[in-house]
């Protein structure tokens, strides 16, 4: 019977491989770098939950190899304690200690004792979250109603600006869910998040372009009015299609001022169906808020012309390839993406359920807007037109 071997990488492959992993590299890519499969780098960087464990450092005031081997040439040449101490400008104590925990006068090797105190001061640091439970439940309910890390510290700041013991940063509640030696919060709760891997990626890692068709008698963006990038002004809007299985469509709606977001039940991929959605969407508000509508250029808008008949706002559309110059949608469809996972057939879903969903992501406090929610911010639109 033939076994498998098992895979070894020495320190130096190992942080090789975290440099690699940071830059955005797949686990194939830097397999094939070791000439490895990729199932062996997953073990390694999957004990740390994809976040590079820091470098360990000794103390300064810690001996050192070079001080030890002189430790060793003393005791040799049968000096005193006393005496290796002073020409080490160590305290007495301090040799005396060390030559005993390592065998005695006879036995005392510098590597071998060196290699024993750098094993021995291995002390994982205690989570903040480890003492403070409390808070950890807290989080952990701020986890399950979609809210991310990073609002969640921003919304704990806001709430306890003067009380540091109810505040964490986001990258200890990451660490938290990925690091499970911490043992703090369940790993179970790692499916709240965005995007539920199995351990963080690299911010560099690349993603995959959208595909864009031509659209005739497009506005491009490059027309849209100054007033729109600045975000000054409330009522300018970006929109998109979340694609779920079984050719199963939502279409998202953001408000560029606000980040308010309204989801529109779409039977169809087909520009009739879209717009016919957009078109009823856009008399739900009144026209101070809702001035234009940014989109992509994909097929559902060859119709942009009837929709702009119909609502009197104009549409502008991207440049082919240029997905961030919709951010604030883009990044909505992944917040979304928690309520609606890739492969999920949304065509079951309600009007009501898709409000509902929208009702909640609007509140939920947005970092870009000082931890204030899109639902705070579009009521005081709403106020200021009134």
């Amino acid at each position: 019977m033939k076994y498998r071997t098992r895979t070894f990488y020495t320190d130096k492959q190992k942080s090789e491989m975290w440099d690699r992993w940071q830059r955005g590299e797949s686990m194939s890519s830097i397999g094939r770098h070791f000439n490895r499969a990729s199932s062996s780098i997953f073990p390694h960087l999957a004990l740390f939950g994809g976040i590079r464990p820091a470098a360990r450092k000794r103390s300064r005031f810690a001996l050192s190899l070079t001080e030890r081997e002189e430790i060793s040439r003393g005791l040799v040449s049968e000096r005193s304690l006393r005496s290796i101490a002073k020409s080490l400008n160590r305290s007495p104590s301090t040799i005396s200690r060390e030559v005993r925990r390592n065998g005695g006068r006879q036995a005392y090797r510098a590597a071998r004792s060196d290699q024993r105190a750098w094993d021995c001061a291995t002390r994982p640091k205690s989570c903040k979250l480890s003492f403070n439970d409390p808070l950890c439940h807290l989080i952990a309910r701020k986890l399950r109603r979609k809210w991310s890390p990073q609002q969640i510290a921003g919304w704990l700041k806001r709430k306890h600006p003067d009380e540091e013991q109810h505040r964490v940063s986001h990258e200890t509640i990451y660490r938290s869910l990925y690091v499970q030696t911490r043992g703090v919060l369940k790993k179970e709760l790692q499916e709240c998040l965005r995007s539920p891997r199995a351990i963080r990626r690299s911010r560099h890692a690349t993603q995959k372009g959208l595909k864009l068709r031509k659209i005739k008698n497009a506005i491009p963006i490059s027309e849209r009015p100054p007033e729109v990038e600045d975000r000054a002004v409330p009522g300018h809007w970006e929109g998109d299609l979340i694609v779920g299985s079984n050719n199963s469509y939502i279409a998202t709606l953001v408000e560029r001022h606000s980040r308010f977001v309204m989801l529109a039940k779409v039977e169809n991929k087909d520009t009739q169906s879209v717009i016919t959605a957009l078109i009823k969407q856009a008399r739900k508000l009144p026209k101070e808020l809702y001035r234009s509508l940014t989109w992509d250029r994909g097929s559902e808008m060859a119709g942009h012309v009837t929709f702009t008949m119909a609502t009197k706002i104009n549409v502008y559309f991207c440049d082919p390839q240029s997905p961030w110059q919709r951010g604030s949608n883009e990044n909505t469809n992944r917040l979304l993406r928690q309520y609606f996972p890739k492969g999920t057939d949304i065509s079951g879903f309600s009007q009501a359920k898709l409000s509902a969903v929208a009702r909640q992501l609007n509140e939920r406090p947005r970092k870009t807007l000082q931890y204030q929610t899109p639902a705070e911010k579009f009521e005081t639109c709403v106020a200021a037109i009134s």
